[in-house]
């Protein structure tokens, strides 16, 4: 069965006001201390419904054949904006400590300003570690967002989500290297 050519970029391009709702209602469940439990529910599960887009989007580009340089400049950014979107609101609310936070973003925006500063040159696909530190960060993000204290406990849930946001940050860390010395290598190869 074939599938309109478009179907894979509009997927990804959905993420984008998808994290910005996603945002919004995970601000308004933890407003003035308070935590707004069906409220947390629903970002935390628009949160994991707009990430997993990003699977259903690069194997239906992948499987029909029909992967363009638009999904690979704009799959990486909607998932920045939304994993992004989902570290900085766990940082306002005060769930994750900022320097993770800040460290993350860092690399995110400062890989995603060079693909952009790039794109005329050539289109830069994720590597396939980025690929698992992306996967990691949606787990660990899916993880702190969804209230599940209440139902294993606040201590359990605590020691977890600071294990999975170590994991996303080692691994965001080591693919922004990666990215980094690769590119370094393209140029070199291409001199």
């Amino acid at each position: 069965m074939a599938i309109p050519r478009q179907l894979p970029n509009a997927i990804t391009i959905a993420r984008i006001p998808l994290a910005i709702v996603f945002f919004v209602l995970l601000l308004l469940a933890g407003t003035n201390g308070a935590t707004d439990l069906a409220m947390r529910w629903v970002a935390g599960a628009l949160f994991v419904l707009a990430i997993s887009t990003d699977w259903v989007d690069g194997y239906l580009a992948r499987k029909h054949e029909i992967v363009s340089d638009f999904g690979k400049l704009w799959d990486p950014i909607a998932d920045k904006l939304l994993t992004g979107a989902g570290f900085l609101g766990l940082a306002i609310l005060g769930e994750v400590s900022w320097w993770i936070v800040v460290v993350i973003l860092i690399r995110e925006w400062g890989i995603t300003v060079h693909r952009l500063m790039i794109v005329h040159e050539h289109v830069v696909a994720a590597a396939w570690m980025g690929k698992i530190k992306t996967t990691v960060q949606g787990i660990a993000l899916g993880w702190a967002l969804l209230p599940l204290h209440v139902w294993i406990g606040m201590p359990v849930w605590t020691v977890v989500t600071l294990i999975l946001m170590i994991a996303a940050l080692v691994l965001t860390v080591l693919s922004g290297i990666d990215y980094i010395v690769a590119q370094v290598r393209g140029r070199r190869s291409t001199a």
